[in-house]
């Protein structure tokens, strides 16, 4: 069966009213979210993993996309008016956006990043669609050794790409993967890291540990930040819709905008930020009014929210086609498949189509969902920074630990939700990454696995691992996606202190 007919199979999953009422939820939720500062989709959709652990796996999934599409719309809205990026792929928007409400064209940037977030996701979910079975197909060949060298990538590239140093990320990894070793051995039947609690011999929930680290940990420390001087947020004044110069101005860089930020997103490494400044700077290079850079250019923002939105498809490839998350909320929503007993891969798209493609179907309705709120809207969504920032945390932290007792009513789970909540708290306050402790619990167990497999089939053989091709080449990519991320950064310092050499003299 072909990927059109695929796709329309889909589509008649997606467009079931309960299905359609979890895309809307989502979508809402989502732009919710991307709207308040210090609050992103990967925390709401960890907030809702315990919430959804009795509903259908295909409306929860899709709910889960919505308010990750969701997020990276809502972030443009307070980059624009506030000058504060909701979600941290928004900071290149508020560059150009926020002059451009200073000036009295806020309704044209956010038209422009409605319209282009429209269009690259659009675009981008349709190449999802027809890329993914390409992957799928090149994964079928996977081995145990192929999948450990899979694993060992995801882990070291999600260590590299969260945070600023590449240690950090690979401390925060090896808690998730000590984590991960917490249970009874599968293959020998003994109880590890267990301490004589039987509660601990099914291991640590992830979806505990997702809400903690995200939900408790994020909110403890925003809530501990204090209070600060409220900002400023900017009238939109005239009209919300572009005039005919900035369409012209518009298209081509939302078409550039997606180019750049779906091949990016679905990268190991990628991430939506690093597409927004490629596109920020390719729009300054190619831009015939390069005067307004700086000032309030309209392609600054109809491209690097273009790219935004492009990467979240991006990263649902690697995601649904090889179970390899490549941004925080790609994580979370890895362990919301889990706790249905469904792992993303190549299996999944053969043994659970109709979910597959339903999800996928989802996001070109949860897109059109998305350019009807958005602009219509935009006054209630600017009404929500207004909301006490104490009432909002104490829902949170309420929410949560509610979610966690409704899955799982146990004195013990509630007292791993405090203690990954404290230790979520300090990661963030000593700048450790969040993300790789979660991909550490959740690949972890799966690595080892592969790895015993592959060394029993080799008879304890270690080089069996380097001897397939794929295999070689996927440790090899590991390796350069943690040695030159070093490297980049030292160049960098070097040349900081050589510029500050410099000016002393």
């Amino acid at each position: 069966m072909g990927t059109v007919d695929l796709l329309i199979q889909g589509l008649g999953v997606a467009i079931q009213p309960i299905n359609l009422l979890y895309a809307l939820i989502g979508v809402t939720l989502g732009t919710l979210v991307g709207v308040l500062p210090g609050i992103g989709p990967a925390t709401t959709v960890a907030l809702l993993l315990p919430v959804t652990y009795r509903l259908d796996p295909a409306g929860s999934l899709i709910m889960f996309a919505g308010i990750y599409y969701g997020g990276m719309y809502g972030g443009s809205t307070t980059s624009i008016l506030l000058n504060t990026p909701g979600e941290s792929a928004s900071i290149v928007t508020a560059l150009e956006g926020n002059k451009m409400a200073k000036a009295g064209r806020g309704g044209a940037a956010l038209s422009t990043a409605a319209i282009g977030s429209f269009v690259a996701g659009l675009i981008a979910t349709i190449a999802l669609a027809f890329l993914a079975p390409w992957v799928v197909s090149f994964a079928l060949a996977f081995g145990p050794r192929e999948y450990f060298a899979l694993m060992v990538l995801a882990f070291v590239t999600v260590s590299a790409a969260f945070g600023d140093s590449a240690l950090r990320g690979l401390v925060s990894l090896f808690i998730g993967l000590t984590l991960g070793l917490v249970g009874i051995d599968l293959q020998t039947g003994q109880a590890r890291l267990s301490f004589g609690v039987p509660d601990l011999l099914d291991g640590i929930e992830v979806t505990t540990l997702a809400v903690a680290m995200f939900a408790i940990g994020e909110t403890l420390y925003v809530a501990a930040q204090g209070k600060r001087a409220p900002a400023t947020v900017e009238p939109v004044k005239g009209s919300l819709w572009m005039n005919a110069r900035d369409w012209a101005r518009s298209w081509k860089p939302w078409l550039r905008g997606t180019v750049i930020g779906f091949p990016i997103g679905a990268m190991p490494a990628g991430g939506a930020e690093i597409g927004t400044f490629f596109s920020y700077a390719l729009e300054k290079r190619l831009s015939k009014h390069k005067e307004e850079f700086g000032n309030g250019a309209i392609e600054g923002v109809a491209g690097p929210e273009a790219a935004n939105n492009a990467s979240a498809a991006g990263t649902l490839v690697p995601l649904l086609t090889l179970g390899l998350p490549t941004s925080a909320t790609a994580a979370i929503m890895l362990a919301g498949f889990q706790q249905y007993g469904l792992q993303p891969g190549p299996l999944l798209f053969t043994s659970n189509p109709q979910l597959v493609w339903g999800l996928i179907a989802s996001l070109l309705i949860a897109n059109l969902m998305l350019v009807i709120l958005n602009l219509p809207l935009v006054g209630l969504w600017v009404r929500l920074l207004t909301i006490p920032k104490h009432w909002l945390y104490a829902g949170i932290l309420l929410f949560a630990t509610l979610g966690t007792i409704g899955a799982n009513p146990s004195v013990v789970e509630l007292g791993m939700l405090l203690v990954f909540g404290l230790m979520g708290y300090a990661l963030r306050v000593f700048h450790f990454p969040i993300a790789p402790v979660v991909v550490g619990l959740i690949l972890g167990p799966m690595a080892e696995q592969q790895l015993r497999r592959a060394l029993a089939i080799s008879q304890g053989d270690v080089t069996v691992l380097v001897t397939s091709p794929i295999a070689a080449t996927l440790l090899t990519l590991a390796a350069l996606a943690l040695i030159v991320p070093m490297i980049l950064r030292a160049r960098g310092r070097g040349q900081v202190l050589t510029q500050m050499a410099a000016d002393s003299d």
